[in-house]
């Protein structure tokens, strides 16, 4: 008996899906959720469909090599960036890529020895996860081996980079700290550490002008550190407080509430407080605080997927892809009774 041909038809047949949606699966072009690719390829493989550009593109991913580089910090963040870590081990499973992973320590940063599996000549990318140095990022790039920058980017470094869009996330977090009636709002936080809290920085600041608020110098603090001393003393020289607080990250929110405790100002009841990541400390503390989702496991798959494309595409021009981040309300902010 003759065997029926499979063609993109059956597959659709099969999954219940438009032929179209099936063509564009196979053919990598947009207008399919990435669900709906992986079950499409599945299927065909399944159905035993032979398309000899899509199979050879497969092929070639499955005998790729990429390494995933970071500072011996990041890797020890396993709240933030350990979830962004898991999710690129899993999309290079599913893809048939073999990763590699080198972290940098603090000699190996400031004397610029680059990992030896670059010069193994078996790499065909290299993604690197936050910040190490301007100077050692750039030292990779000059290996020519096509990169991508993970949750890090700098007018110096010319690489694709994947970011969560801070602008428009920080701006929306200080707004709904306006909605909800606070006008005396601070910044905790330092420039200088991340371009990420910098651009938080510049959302409090826009937003705070596109409501016509005026920003009091003293409850804007752009040096602060993880400590609960450093922030006390802080605390303790200014004059007065702000009703709510706008804080680059989870871990000086927790630290803030908790030093707003210690001198007896109750949160949210006197002092609101709103933070960005939604790590483990922001739902640990006493009150959880309202903060930023972010949604590292599309970190980590969009990460892979570009750099698949930058390597098939080296002369195409750099780009940063911003991801969406997303307010979560919880019981460390309030409605201001007038």
């Amino acid at each position: 008996m003759k065997q029926t041909k499979v063609n993109m038809q059956t597959i659709a047949d099969t999954i219940h899906i438009s032929k179209n949606s099936v063509s564009q699966a196979l053919t990598g072009k947009d207008g399919v959720s990435e669900e709906t690719r992986r079950l499409v390829f599945e299927t065909a493989e399944k159905l035993g469909y032979v398309y000899s550009e899509t199979r050879k593109k497969k092929q070639q991913e499955r005998s790729r090599t990429i390494a995933l580089i970071a500072s011996e910090y990041a890797f020890s963040q396993r709240s933030f960036f350990g979830e962004i870590y898991l999710a690129i081990e899993k999309e290079c499973s599913e893809r048939g890529i073999s990763l590699l992973i080198q972290s940098v320590n603090t000699e190996a940063r400031d004397r610029l020895i680059l990992p030896s599996v670059l010069d193994s000549q078996t790499i065909d990318g290299v993604l690197i996860l936050s910040h190490i140095s301007t100077e050692y990022i750039n030292a990779i790039l000059e290996t020519n081996i096509p990169a991508i920058l993970i949750d890090h980017h700098h007018p110096d470094i010319h690489a694709d980079c994947i970011l969560t869009n801070n602008r428009f996330a920080g701006y929306e977090a200080v707004r709904y700290l306006i909605q909800l009636g606070h006008q005396k709002i601070g910044y905790w936080g330092n420039v200088n550490i991340s371009p990420s809290y910098y651009e938080r920085f510049e959302a409090y600041l826009r937003a705070m002008n596109d409501a016509s608020l005026p920003v009091d110098p003293e409850w804007v603090v752009k040096d602060a550190i993880e400590d609960i001393n450093d922030m006390q003393k802080k605390l303790s020289n200014m004059k007065a407080f702000p009703t709510a607080w706008f804080c680059v990250n989870d871990g000086l929110g927790f630290l803030l509430i908790s030093s707003l405790n210690q001198l007896g100002i109750k949160v949210p009841d006197d002092i609101s407080v709103c933070s960005f990541d939604n790590g483990q400390l922001s739902q640990i503390s006493s009150p959880p605080t309202t903060t930023v989702t972010i949604d590292l496991p599309i970190y980590g798959r969009k990460a892979v997927e570009q750099l698949l494309w930058r390597i098939d595409n080296p002369n195409e021009p750099h780009m940063e892809i911003l991801l969406p981040a997303k307010l979560i309300p919880r019981e460390s902010t309030r409605q201001l009774t007038s």
